[in-house]
């Protein structure tokens, strides 16, 4: 019997069965769509701590990541950094303010319905814009963790095809994200999220207790795939400092994190939420940086063969026996289906909550917009899944850096400043979004960011574009009206605490 497989099937069957659990008791307790988008505002603080954690930290975390810094040394330390910060700063900054924001705002359940309702706008124009980024970078983001997902299945089972081991993995997150809603996510993340941290602490903390590391093979500084490897992230080039942090703006505008702060039973709990994540988030990146510190050791000859990003897999079939691995290696599952999941979820939301119910069928039911909700699930997981196995589709590590960039740049400043900005407006808010969206596709289809162009991360100059635009044109614009500003202050008079 093959142990690590039987590993992998166990966990999927338990993955599963959490999905079904709550598809059975929602349907009982008639849940409607704010029980199947955002969990009836009840996750408790470690729920959602998690959830938000291991939704934010996809196959990226165990592939891309450690894989990028192999190949080109440890001035790509500086995302993690960056990541790190970002993570610190969107807890204390906008969690529990979004929370309270996001219920005086009408008690919304999506982001672009919380955008428009803090400004107290009957045009669907803001929502239908917000909904079509959603679509193009979402899809972009889950056919990264399809892409994690598939590798890993064919890893283990070598008979699979890429494509069908992709297939299989893209099943199956459909399946429990269709039939359970949000509590499946957030429930299914919390498991995979203390999944991933176990396996992710447990290879580094083995390999310096049972292997002779040969660090004078990483301190050669020999050349990479594709640079030159830099053995000291202090001694790295400025773009790649100012392109790492430049990684930690994008979390104040990640749907699939922020929709985790909308969902906390009350605001007062987010202390001890942004407490466990923030502990979590620096270990989790900490063991990721030091494994690929390791593995550039144990394994320099990855790199030529340019299966970099599978250095945590090799790492853990070589330390464990077949069914710890297969545990451990379920980790990476876990991380692809963790955020994978959580994408679908918001992207199916924001279609059926921002167009199709206020545009296309206004006297739309609660039990039509949930299958509406489900069907979009499924449509956008096939078009993610035909991205993942096009060979010209670009690294994991690259699909996420666009995904991450664009949804950063596109919402980042807009949703701070309709937290602290009383006079920001609607105008405003539109502008920003399409301009720092419109600039990360720019960018990125100019090559900008190439070492020989600029070198800068396409997030930098697009969240800068948005912010600028979301200023100035709100400057421009009439002042909010009475409407809003009683909005802005319900909001902070502390009546959500």
């Amino acid at each position: 019997m093959n142990f690590e497989v039987l590993a992998f099937v166990l966990y999927l069957l338990l993955m599963l069965g959490i999905g079904f659990i709550f598809f059975f008791k929602d349907k009982k307790s008639n849940g409607g769509a704010k029980d199947y988008f955002l969990g009836g505002r009840s996750m408790g603080p470690y729920v959602t701590a998690m959830s938000a954690q291991a939704s934010d930290m996809s196959g990226w975390l165990l592939m891309g990541f450690p894989g990028s810094i192999l190949a080109f040394g440890f001035g790509k330390m500086w995302i993690g950094i960056g990541l790190a910060l970002g993570t610190i700063l969107n807890w204390i900054l906008v969690a529990k303010r979004l929370r309270s924001f996001s219920a005086a705002a009408g008690d919304s359940i999506t982001i672009p319905e919380y955008l428009s309702n803090r400004f107290a706008s009957k045009s669907p124009a803001l929502r239908i814009i917000c909904a079509v980024v959603f679509a193009v970078f979402f899809t972009v983001y889950v056919a990264s963790s399809f892409k994690a997902g598939g590798t890993l299945f064919a890893s283990v089972i070598p008979s699979l095809t890429q494509e069908t081991a992709t297939l299989i993995f893209g099943a199956i997150i459909i399946a429990y994200t269709f039939t359970g809603g949000f509590k499946a996510v957030c429930w299914t993340d919390f498991f995979q999220g203390l999944m991933m941290l176990v396996a992710i602490m447990t290879v580094p903390v083995v390999i310096l207790m049972t292997k002779d590391v040969n660090f004078a093979v990483i301190n050669e500084g020999f050349i990479g795939t594709a640079n030159e490897f830099v053995t000291n992230p202090f001694e790295a080039g400025w773009q790649d400092i100012v392109s790492g942090l430049a990684w930690g703006l994008g979390y104040f505008g990640m749907p699939h994190i922020l929709v985790r702060f909308m969902s906390i039973k009350k605001a007062s709990l987010m202390k001890k939420s942004a407490t466990v994540a923030i502990i979590w988030v620096i270990l989790s990146l900490g063991a990721a940086i030091v494994i690929a510190y390791l593995g550039r050791a144990l394994h320099p000859e990855l790199i030529a063969a340019g299966t970099q990003e599978t250095i945590f897999i090799v790492l853990v079939r070589e330390l464990f026996p077949a069914f710890v691995a297969g545990i451990l290696l379920s980790a990476i599952l876990a991380a692809a289906m963790s955020t994978a999941d959580s994408q679908l979820l918001v992207a199916s939301s924001s279609f059926t909550s921002d167009i199709y119910k206020p545009v296309v069928r206004k006297n739309a039911s609660d039990k039509e917009i949930l299958w509406v909700g489900r069907v979009v699930v499924i449509v956008l997981a096939v078009i993610a899944y035909f991205i993942a196995i096009n060979p010209n589709a670009g690294s994991i590590m690259g699909l996420v850096e666009n995904a991450w960039a664009g949804f950063g740049a596109a919402f980042g400043p807009v949703i701070i400043l309709s937290l602290f900005w009383k006079r920001f407006t609607y105008k405003g808010a539109i502008a920003g979004i399409i301009g720092g969206g419109a600039t990360v596709i720019v960018w990125i289809a100019l090559g900008l960011s190439a070492a020989d162009k600029t070198g800068i991360y396409e997030l930098l100059p697009g969240f800068i574009v948005c912010l600028v635009l979301a200023v100035v044109v709100s400057l421009i614009d009439k002042a909010p009206s009475a409407e809003v500003t009683a909005i802005f202050e319900k909001a902070t008079s502390g009546a959500e605490e």
